[in-house]
């Protein structure tokens, strides 16, 4: 059976990313799933936990403390993790697998374990202290797969073999029978409810959505994610703005469904970026109206069905806009956009691609 050795630059998640997403998909293969280690005081996960019938998930161990000589406990660490990584491929029988990167700093890894082709899959992009090491790492994959055209543009230097593979969504899982608000949402109904989704922090520029709360205080915004302090001490004068935080993954349609219309705003951290999140597919697949913040010169991924906005003006505009905006007209594009970028779809791209290339 095909064999998959995947170094995750993120853990396992409940919400699963991109990669756990594709990976999941890939069940031809046998997967061994290598997540970061832990903060230091963190609770130790069990190791090999199987995830799916066909993943097996292990936690690297801990770096060694720093010291003095960074470098040298740098590469004594990495040996220690690529000594664990043996272990365990060799307790899997695991001989040659396909390896497959997300972060340049695995280059490290690539004259320490035994592989018969590697797959680099970038979803980001990653600052410029790791140039060297994600050169080094485009130039010996036999495929990349980048999430964006930026990425592409970024890595061709590096590689001729490059796939455009943006992010997606689950889109099955928006299509199940007859949707409905949670129950503590309920007094919700009847109201006009603007709702976003994702973490607030203080890299997110949050004056387009105070300048709409206070200008329409009879809307309701539903922010559903975490939310640091310093950013709900910004919005808790507003009473019309609800946080809500973190709610189970298989219950986002029904949170959506609760919602009239979708926005999200910039975050400083990704400013010039051209990768399209997977929550704007999950927007798409609801069929609402959706309105989004954007740098003027950055490209409009989706101008027919999202409305664009780059002031608060502008935002306020956009939303009211599309308050009024008959469901039936863009609903079903956008839910066409969506079912194309199924996850499954990208899934099934990934294993031909790896076919073709003789990784499978």
């Amino acid at each position: 059976m095909k064999q998959i050795l995947c170094l995750s630059h993120s853990p396992w998640q409940a919400r699963p990313n991109r990669t756990q997403q594709l990976l999941a998909r890939l069940n031809q293969a046998r997967i061994l799933f290598f997540e970061p280690p832990l903060p230091k005081g963190a609770p130790h996960p069990d190791q090999g936990r199987r995830v799916r019938a066909h993943i097996t998930v292990y936690t690297l161990p801990t770096p060694l403390l720093p010291g003095l000589d960074r470098e040298a406990l740098q590469r004594r660490s990495q040996l220690k993790a690529a000594d664990f990584i043996q272990k365990v491929m060799a307790r899997h029988h695991f001989r040659e697998p396909v390896l497959w990167c997300t972060a340049p700093d695995q280059a490290a890894y690539l004259d320490r374990l035994a592989y018969r082709g590697l797959v680099y899959d970038c979803d980001r992009e990653w600052g410029e202290q790791h140039l060297d090491a994600e050169s080094d790492l485009a130039l010996h994959a036999e495929v990349i797969f980048a999430a964006s055209p930026g990425l592409v543009q970024r890595l061709s230097p590096c590689n001729d073999n490059i796939a455009l593979l943006p992010n997606g969504v689950n889109y099955r899982m928006f299509q199940r029978g007859e949707l409905a608000p949670p129950p503590h949402l309920a007094h919700l109904a009847g109201r006009p409810v603007l709702g976003r989704v994702g973490d607030l922090t203080d890299q997110v520029e949050l004056e387009p959505l105070l300048h709409a709360a206070q200008a329409q205080p009879d809307w309701t915004f539903l922010m559903l994610g975490r939310v640091t302090k310093p950013a709900a001490a910004r919005l808790r004068p507003f009473p019309n703005i609800l946080l809500h935080g973190p709610f189970p993954s298989v219950e986002l349609p029904d949170y959506l469904c609760a919602c009239t219309v979708l926005f999200d705003l910039i975050r400083a951290d990704r400013r010039g970026s051209d990768i399209i999140p997977s929550h704007l597919y999950e927007y798409l697949a609801t069929g609402k109206p959706i309105v989004m913040m954007q740098e003027p010169e950055q490209v409009e991924s989706f101008p027919d069905v999202v409305y664009t906005a780059y002031d608060s003006a502008g935002f306020l505009r956009r939303c009211r806009k599309a308050l009024d905006e008959d469901p039936r007209l863009a609903g079903p594009r956008r839910q066409a956009y969506a079912s194309q970028a199924a996850w499954a779809n990208r899934a099934e791209e990934v294993s031909r691609i790896l076919d073709s290339t003789g990784l499978f």
